[in-house]
């Protein structure tokens, strides 16, 4: 129920994941203002990075396109993979080293907007990362979850993982025993973003 603020006086915009979609405005009607911030925080060259969702937003914003994954659902811990570009850009070539990060999501980025650039992408093409802007950048993984912030989320896919044959145990389990590797392969997004 919170109003979605002006960027004015803000040092950098940082936007979040979520259950809705990129495209939920008429169920969501803060998404559309989250939208027109970008376009706001992009033109001000404001610092915005936007994480799954707020990727996701990023990309509808600026004229790129989301849709559900043809591929299905991305779960658990998947490697990143950097493309040449990554290697120089501002806050991700810190990053360009093999790692791996949470994934949870349906929908992903299919296709970039104009003048974006792509970061990261997995080995069937799908996006992990690009930058929109001089200072605009979007992750489709989650670098911020820890196993007590995936439980909630495991708990709401529960019935479809079962009749996938989705061992959530499993892929709990496996991100709690990477907690350490998690934490310093992205905590220099956290400090890069933050500098």
């Amino acid at each position: 129920g919170d109003e979605v603020p002006v960027l004015d006086g803000y040092d950098a915009l940082l936007i979040l994941g979520g259950p809705m979609g990129a495209h939920d405005d008429e169920l969501h009607p803060w998404l559309g203002l989250v939208k027109r911030r970008v376009r706001e925080a992009r033109e001000a060259h404001l610092p915005t990075l936007g994480i799954c969702l707020g990727h996701q937003l990023i990309a509808v914003a600026l004229g790129g396109t989301v849709e559900k994954n043809r591929h299905g659902q991305q779960l658990g811990l998947l490697g990143v993979g950097w493309t040449e570009a990554a290697g120089t850009d501002e806050l991700m070539a810190p990053l360009t080293t093999p790692r791996r990060g949470v994934q949870w999501n349906d929908d992903v980025v299919t296709a970039l907007p104009d003048g974006a650039t792509l970061l990261a992408a997995t080995g069937r093409g799908e996006i992990q990362a690009a930058r929109y802007g001089p200072r605009m950048w979007g992750v489709q993984l989650h670098p911020e979850v820890d196993v007590p912030v995936l439980v909630p989320w495991a708990e709401s896919d529960r019935g479809s993982h079962e009749a996938r044959g989705v061992d959530q145990d499993a892929l709990l389990r496996d991100i709690g025993a990477a907690r350490a590797e998690l934490d310093d392969a992205w905590r220099p997004l956290a400090s890069g973003f933050a500098a």
